[in-house]
């Protein structure tokens, strides 16, 4: 049987397993801890490096996993669909689906891509356009230096001291799932209400 169809955690992370097997293990050990809290993934498609090992871990232990890939990311990510999968025709349509499955978001180490996601999502959040938790999970301390930049960010007046709280980080898989119902959102942000534009 499986569970969670309804509450999807979407996780972004590296599409290339590490050199490092701690941040294999972490990535292993999150899928099935998103499942033991009765979560199941949202995540960018494919079978490869930490996205894949996510995946199989909420699916081998009785998860719900939806994939959404780009068709053009399927040559380089491949076309293992674990649970199931969407095609889309842009990364900004994958984004935008990813955002309106998910319930919450957790960030695992990885490259650009990686980066890219979480910071849009902050900044999402940061302008209202969601309020769902966003979590870093730092594993071996890799986003150390994010969060240097952030407090640097702030330090110069460029974040609001409160907005540094929209990304909670943790340093274990338990500590990052457990913090999905602890999560407060900041009330600091922007207070901005998304409608659909009148045509002047």
């Amino acid at each position: 049987m499986t569970h969670n169809n309804d509450n999807l955690v979407c996780v972004f992370c590296a599409s290339h397993d590490s050199t490092n097997p701690i941040y294999n293990e972490a990535a292993d050990a999150l899928g099935r801890e998103l499942v033991q809290a009765d979560y199941g993934l949202v995540y960018g498609g494919g079978g490869h490096g930490l996205m894949g090992r996510v995946a199989r871990g909420v699916f081998d232990n009785n998860g719900s996993v939806l994939g959404i890939i780009p068709h053009s990311l399927t040559k380089y990510e491949g076309t293992v669909e674990i649970g199931r999968t969407i095609l889309v025709d842009s990364m900004h349509e994958r984004k935008q689906l990813m955002n309106e499955h998910a319930t919450a978001f957790i960030a695992l180490p990885g490259g650009f891509g990686t980066l890219e996601e979480l910071l849009e999502i902050a900044t999402w959040s940061m302008l209202c356009i969601h309020s769902k938790p966003i979590i870093v999970l730092n594993t071996n301390g890799y986003y150390n230096a994010l969060g240097d930049m952030i407090d640097k960010a702030v330090e110069a007046g460029f974040v609001k001291p409160g907005n540094k709280e929209i990304i909670v980080m943790c340093d274990t898989p338990q500590e990052a799932v457990a913090a999905i119902k602890s999560y407060t959102v900041p009330t600091t942000r922007y207070g901005l209400t998304w409608t659909t534009a009148t045509p002047i």
